[in-house]
C-alpha cells in the first residue's frame, strides 16, 4: 500500500480518512504519538513513503496519572498504547517504554478505584440498534486522555487486559480470571464486554454477549508474546526494512516539558446510578383493587395487555388472539395458567385469576419489557413472568415453581385461553358466529396445539396460531390437550370453576370443528423438597402453517423462554431508545394505559356533567373523531402547558407502538384571537412529536379549538 494517498503534505499528518463523496481526505488528523496510527506512521517512514518529520509533528504531551510520565492519548484506551506494541519492540528506558507501563498501571488502579475489573478500551457496548446489533464506542481512562466525558461510561473489555499481558503478565491473567468468573468468557473466547453503566435488572452489570475477531486476534497474539518474550516484534524487526527505522524507537522522556495535569472528574461526568437506567418496576401486592392496573408487552405486530390479576388480551396486528372483555369489576377473562396441587387436591390460578384462590402472599411486578407474578399457597411458591417477542409475534409464558416442603409434590398445570383469530370488533358483535370458522388440531411432536380460521372470503387473510408447552426436564407423564369450551368448563360453570379442574388426569383431547375453540395444555411436574421446576406455554401467530409449526419446534425447547425473556428486556431498550423515552416515563404511560382501559373515575368528567350528557357517538364525527377507542382529551390555554402536551404526544406514539390505540383530542381553551399563536404552536408540537399518518386519523391525534366546538359535543368529548 502506498500510504501517501493518505498524508496530507501542508499538515505532514495522516488523515483519519477518505471522504469518497467529496472526494477529498477527511478534515481530521491523527496528530498524537500515543495513538494506534503510530503504527502506520512508522511502516509508512521505513517505506519512505512519507518523510521523517512526520514523526516529529505527532503530539507528545504527557501527564502524571500513571505514576510515571505517560503520554496523552485521544480517549485512553488500551487499544492506542498497546497495539502497536504487539509487533513494535519497546526499548528500555524510552518514552514508549515509559509510557505503555504508566498507561497499564493506571487503567489497573481505574479498576480498583471503580471496584471493578481493569481495561478500558474501544469496543461494544449494551445498547443495541432496531437490527438487535450491539453499538461500539471508545472508553477509555478520563486521566490519560485528552477526551472529555469518558467518566461518564464504565465498559471493561477482556482483550484490554490481554494487551497488558505484554507488560504485565500476573496481572493480567488474574484480571482475567476475575472476568471469567463473572461470565466474560464465552465458547469461542472472551466476549467483547461487561458494560456497568447499562446493566441487567438486578445485576451490576450487563455481559455484552458479542465476539469480535479482531479484539481475540489481538488478545491471542499479545498473550504469545507473554509467553514467548515477544516473537511477534523480534519477527517484525527482522526486516530490514523495519530496522531502518528503529531508532525512531528509541527516543528518551525529555528533561524538560510541561506535563498536562490529569483530568479531575467532574459532576456531569459521573457514573451514572445504575439504578436509573433500570426498568421501573410498578408493584402491586393487593388483587382487590379498585380499578385495574396493566402493563402492555411486545410491539407491533404482537402485542399483549396484561392487568395485575393476571388477565387481559394478545393482539396480532388488528386480531385478537386471546377473548378478552374490558370489565373493570370482574377483570376475569383472557390467557390463563391453573396450578393444581394433585396430593392435597387444591386448585389456585397462576396469577389471581380466574380462581380467585386467596394467597398466602401475592404480588404482582408490572414492568416494561415482563410482567412477574409472585404467589405462596401453602408450601408452594408459584412465579409466572410474562413477556413477548415480537419478531416471531410470540409470547411466552414461563410458570415456576418451587416446593418449600419437606415431601415430594406433583403439581398440575393447565393453560387455558379462548381462541378468536378476529377483529375484537368483530368478536364482540357475534362470537358464537365467527367461532364457527375455526378448526384446531394437535400435535404431539411439538405438544402443541394449532388453530386456524377458514377464510370467509377471498380477500380475507389466513391466519394461524399455535399454542406450545415445553419439554420440561422434571415433567412427569404425557401432555393432554382440550379445545373444546363446553366440555372444558361444564354445564352453568366458568373459568372460575370449571369441571376440567374437579379432579386430576388427562384432558379428553377434543380437536377439529369445535363450536366453541379454546387452547387448553395440561402437564405435570414432580418436586422433591427444596426442589424448582419451570414450564414455559407459548401463543404464536403465523399467516402459514409451515412457517407455525417451525416456531412451534423452536418453542417446544426447554430454553426456548429463558431466551425469550432476555430477548424482551432487549428489545424493549432498543425501543426506548428510538423513541426517546425513559424507563421513568414509559412507567407513567404504562399507568396512565389502565386508567383509559377502564375509564379512571378521577380523570372523566363530573357526575353532574356526565348525566347531563344526551348526545350519542355522531356527535363525534362531526369533529373527525370515531369515538370507537377511548378518548384522551387534553386541555391547554397558554404555551406553558406545551411542555406536558409534548409528553403526551409521546405518550400516544408509545401506545400505538405497542398496539393500544387512542384517540388523543387537544383542545386549545385559549381565548380566540387573530393570530392564533398558541393555535400554532399546538400544530407544531403535534408534527414534530407524532407520525403525520395518525393526525386526525381514528386512532390518532386531533387539534382542536374550544371555540369551534358546539356545546354538545364538547359535553361528548
Amino acid at each position: 500500500m502506498d500510504f501517501k494517498f493518505l498524508f496530507d503534505e501542508r499538515r505532514k499528518l495522516f488523515s483519519i480518512g477518505y471522504q469518497q463523496s467529496l472526494n477529498s481526505l477527511d478534515n481530521s488528523y491523527y496528530d498524537l504519538l500515543a495513538s494506534e496510527s503510530r503504527l502506520a506512521s512508522f511502516f509508512a517512514i521505513a517505506k519512505d513513503d512519507v518523510p521523517v518529520d512526520h514523526w516529529f509533528r505527532l503530539g507528545r504531551s504527557l501527564t502524571s496519572a500513571g505514576g510515571t510520565r505517560t503520554l496523552v492519548s485521544w480517549s485512553g484506551s488500551m487499544f492506542e498504547y498497546l497495539m502497536p506494541a504487539l509487533v513494535m519492540q519497546s526499548f528500555p528506558l524510552t518514552v514508549l517504554d515509559r509510557t505503555y507501563d504508566g498507561a497499564v498501571r493506571r487503567q489497573i488502579a481505574y479498576g480498583a478505584e471503580r471496584g471493578v475489573p481493569w481495561g478500558v478500551s474501544e469496543s461494544a457496548y449494551n445498547l443495541r440498534d432496531a437490527h438487535q446489533t450491539y453499538q461500539y464506542r471508545a472508553f477509555g481512562v478520563p486521566d490519560l486522555a485528552l477526551k472529555r466525558g469518558l467518566g461518564r461510561d464504565l465498559v471493561i473489555a477482556p482483550y484490554a487486559a490481554a494487551l497488558a499481558s505484554m507488560i504485565d503478565a500476573p496481572r493480567a491473567l488474574a484480571n482475567l480470571a476475575v472476568l471469567e468468573q463473572k461470565g466474560a468468557l464465552g465458547p469461542y473466547g472472551f466476549r467483547d464486554a461487561l458494560d456497568y453503566t447499562r446493566p441487567l435488572p438486578g445485576r451490576r452489570y450487563a455481559v455484552v454477549g458479542n465476539y469480535m475477531a479482531h479484539h481475540i486476534g489481538m488478545g491471542l497474539v499479545a498473550l504469545t508474546n507473554a509467553l514467548t518474550a515477544g516473537t511477534w516484534p523480534r519477527r517484525f524487526h527482522a526486516d530490514a526494512l523495519v530496522r531502518s527505522a528503529e531508532l525512531l524507537l528509541h527516543e528518551r522522556v525529555p528533561r524538560r516539558l510541561v506535563l498536562q495535569e490529569p483530568q479531575t472528574a467532574r459532576a456531569e461526568e459521573a457514573l451514572p446510578d445504575p439504578e436509573l437506567e433500570r426498568p421501573v418496576v410498578r408493584e402491586v401486592e393487593e388483587p382487590g383493587t379498585a380499578q385495574p392496573r396493566v402493563a402492555l408487552l411486545g410491539h407491533m405486530p404482537y402485542t399483549v395487555m396484561v392487568s395485575h390479576c393476571g388477565s387481559g388480551y394478545s393482539r396480532h396486528e388488528d386480531l385478537a388472539i386471546t377473548r378478552w372483555r374490558a370489565d373493570g369489576t370482574s377483570d376475569s377473562t383472557g390467557q390463563f395458567c391453573y396450578v393444581r396441587d394433585v396430593s392435597a387436591g387444591r386448585v389456585w390460578s397462576a396469577a389471581h385469576q380466574p380462581v380467585c384462590a386467596p394467597a398466602d402472599r401475592y404480588r404482582a411486578l408490572l414492568a416494561t419489557d415482563r410482567v412477574t407474578f409472585d404467589r405462596s399457597d401453602g408450601d408452594i411458591e408459584t412465579r409466572t413472568e410474562i413477556a413477548v417477542v415480537p419478531a416471531d409475534s410470540a409470547e411466552v409464558r414461563r410458570v415456576t415453581l418451587t416446593n418449600n416442603g419437606s415431601v415430594p409434590r406433583e403439581i398440575e398445570l393447565t393453560s387455558y385461553g379462548e381462541i378468536v383469530l378476529a377483529p375484537p370488533d368483530a368478536d364482540r358483535a357475534h362470537p358464537a358466529f365467527g367461532s364457527l370458522f375455526v378448526e384446531t388440531e394437535w400435535h404431539e411432536w411439538c405438544t402443541a396445539v394449532t388453530a386456524t380460521r377458514r377464510p370467509r372470503s377471498a380477500t380475507e387473510r389466513a391466519v394461524w396460531c399455535a399454542h406450545v408447552v415445553d419439554s420440561g426436564r422434571h415433567r412427569v407423564g404425557s401432555v393432554t390437550c382440550e379445545t373444546d369450551r363446553s366440555r372444558f368448563l361444564g354445564r352453568g360453570r366458568s373459568t372460575r370453576q370449571p369441571v376440567a379442574l374437579d379432579r386430576a388426569g388427562p384432558l379428553s383431547g377434543t380437536t377439529g370443528a369445535v363450536l366453541d375453540p379454546i387452547f387448553s395444555l395440561r402437564t405435570r411436574v414432580r418436586l422433591g423438597p427444596g426442589q424448582s421446576a419451570s414450564v414455559g406455554f407459548t401463543t404464536l401467530v403465523s399467516a402459514t402453517r409451515e412457517r407455525v409449526f417451525e416456531l412451534a419446534d423452536r418453542y417446544h425447547d426447554s430454553y426456548a423462554a429463558h431466551r425469550a425473556l432476555d430477548l424482551a428486556w432487549t428489545s424493549t431498550q432498543v425501543e426506548l431508545r428510538e423513541l426517546g423515552i425513559s424507563p421513568a416515563e414509559s412507567a407513567v404511560f404504562q399507568e396512565l394505559a389502565g386508567s383509559l382501559f377502564f375509564a379512571e373515575p378521577s380523570l372523566c368528567a363530573p357526575r353532574e356533567e356526565l348525566v347531563r350528557n344526551r348526545g350519542a357517538q355522531p356527535l363525534l364525527w362531526a369533529v373527525g373523531v370515531s369515538g370507537d377507542w377511548p378518548i384522551l382529551l387534553a386541555t391547554i390555554d397558554s404555551v406553558d402547558g406545551l411542555p406536558t402536551l409534548s409528553r403526551l404526544f409521546a405518550a400516544h406514539r408509545y401506545w400505538r407502538r405497542r398496539g393500544m390505540m387512542v384517540d388523543l383530542v387537544v383542545l386549545n381553551t385559549h381565548p380566540p384571537s387573530y393570530l392564533q399563536e398558541l393555535q400554532e404552536k399546538i400544530t407544531a408540537a403535534m408534527f414534530a412529536s407524532s407520525d403525520s399518518w395518525v393526525i386526525d386519523k381514528p386512532g390518532g391525534v386531533f387539534a382542536r379549538r374550544r371555540d369551534l366546538l358546539a356545546p354538545d359535543v364538547h359535553r361528548m368529548l
